[in-house]
């Protein structure tokens, strides 16, 4: 039996299956890079989501590892929306007509996207809208934001171009703690902006918070979660801190001591705990490890059918991802500041966007992981049912060895079994990240493992 003290909680986010890290050059494949026109062509195009990625922050945090850069000198951004508009025009092509193409979903992301002026912010939308077909205002559009670039102009562009959803990074509203992240912030300001916030009239309002910062306590922590319950936010995202390699707390050295330190991993465990308890006893609802959603919050009105486990993907900008069923895809993947800069410079440059250029094909087996990944590390779990429906299998029956491990050590809700459920238990939920890394195949593994970090 495996010891339940052994198990670090805190191994990796899975956000994405796999990891771009473990994607590779797809010129190095036989045939050479695919065209998208191929890639696409017998997808299931009737509830696609749509990612555009803003490449670009005023400030970079200390633990962040978004492939973003900091400032635009010398007009990148109109460059940069140039080439966006270059690739959606390829993409849109690539889709064709012969079948409907429906966008279910949208997300501006970053980045910052609101680093984007009002004006520049309109042509992201029409670039959406007029390029690639999506109509912004009958589904659901999700965008990021910071307490710098959350200013009245920009959000009433969002506003009028349907957006239902406004995420700010706030992180912590102590500012020493804010410091101590790297992301040196008056919490005036970040009230300021909450403000501005509520009073564009975006439906929901989601605000992150991060635990495990340096100096942070049970009390402090609270006085985080109730400045932000103050605004009565539709909903809160509670991330556990990371020190990853080329960030800037990993600069510092935190990384090294981040590795072997126990009693960092139960500060975070304790402090999630008690954010989680916190919420729940302020009428939110668990949705997943990281997202609580106020119960009594009214829902958004249209259409929201997209599933993540089930439906493509088309990403537009060079951080963004794009999903087929056989194949994910995207640009080259950096932290390193230059790194990043040369990259978006080359997607600047590039005139021709209709051949995929990096990415990872995927298998029977790795689309098995990515929908019960997908399924489980939601609290409401997955419905073998639609597992079966879809695979012809049971999960119990692909992946015995790890589910059998995750029920040994308290993972695994046994009481919905009889229900046709596979749902992990409060405990499960808690190590999110340590059963998620768990799942991945043994080959995505070893490719994530001999990526070159840059």
């Amino acid at each position: 039996m495996t010891s339940r003290h052994t198990i670090r909680p805190y191994r990796s986010y899975v956000y994405a299956y796999p990891h771009k890290t473990a994607y590779g050059r797809l010129a190095e494949h036989p045939g050479g890079r695919p065209a998208l026109r191929d890639l696409w062509a017998g997808e299931n195009r009737d509830a696609l989501s749509l990612y555009l990625h803003i490449p670009f922050c005023e400030v970079r945090c200390g633990f962040c590892n978004l492939f973003t850069r900091i400032g635009a000198p010398d007009e990148l951004t109109t460059r940069y929306l140039d080439a966006l508009d270059r690739q959606a025009t390829a993409v849109r092509d690539a889709l064709g007509d012969a079948e409907p193409v429906r966008f279910a979903a949208a997300a501006f992301g970053g980045g910052t996207p609101t680093f984007l002026t009002a004006g520049e912010l309109e042509r992201l939308c029409d670039i959406a809208e007029k390029r690639m077909g999506a109509e912004l205002r009958s589904v659901p559009l999700s965008v990021e934001t910071s307490p710098s670039t959350a200013t009245a102009d920009r959000l009433a562009v969002l506003a009028d171009r349907g957006t239902t959803r406004i995420s700010i990074g706030v992180q912590s509203f102590v500012e020493a703690e804010a410091r101590a992240a790297v992301r040196p912030q008056r919490r005036a300001d970040v009230e300021a902006a909450l403000g501005t916030i509520r009073d564009s009239r975006i439906p929901v309002l989601n605000i992150d918070l991060i635990y495990g910062i340096d100096g942070q306590t049970e009390r402090s922590w609270r006085t985080s979660l109730d400045a932000a319950l103050q605004w009565r936010p539709e909903e809160l995202y509670l991330y556990p801190l990371y020190v990853r390699p080329l960030t800037g707390l990993g600069r510092l050295g935190a990384a090294d001591e981040a590795a072997v330190d126990a009693a960092w991993d139960e500060q975070r465990l304790r402090l999630y705990r008690a954010g989680r308890n916190h919420l729940l006893a302020h009428g939110y609802e668990q949705v997943s490890m990281r997202m609580f959603r106020r119960a009594d919050a009214p829902r958004p009105e249209g259409p929201d059918d997209h599933a993540c486990q089930t439906d493509g993907m088309i990403g537009l900008g060079c951080g963004a991802r794009s999903y087929t069923s056989r194949l994910h895809y995207s640009f080259d993947y950096a932290v390193e500041m230059r790194e990043v800069r040369a990259i978006i410079d080359g997607y600047t440059a590039t005139e021709d966007f209709s051949h995929a250029e990096v990415g990872r094909f995927t298998d029977g087996d790795e689309s098995r992981r990515r929908h019960l990944l997908q399924s489980v590390l939601q609290a409401e779990g997955l419905r073998v049912s639609e597992y079966r429906e879809r695979f012809g299998t049971d999960p119990g029956e692909d992946f015995p060895e790890e589910l059998a491990r995750f029920d040994d050590r308290g993972w695994l809700d046994r009481d919905v079994t009889a229900a046709g459920l596979l749902r992990l238990s409060p405990e499960g939920l808690a190590h999110s990240d340590a059963l998620g890394p768990d799942l991945f195949s043994p080959a995505v593994r070893a490719a994530m493992a001999a990526y070159e970090l840059k």
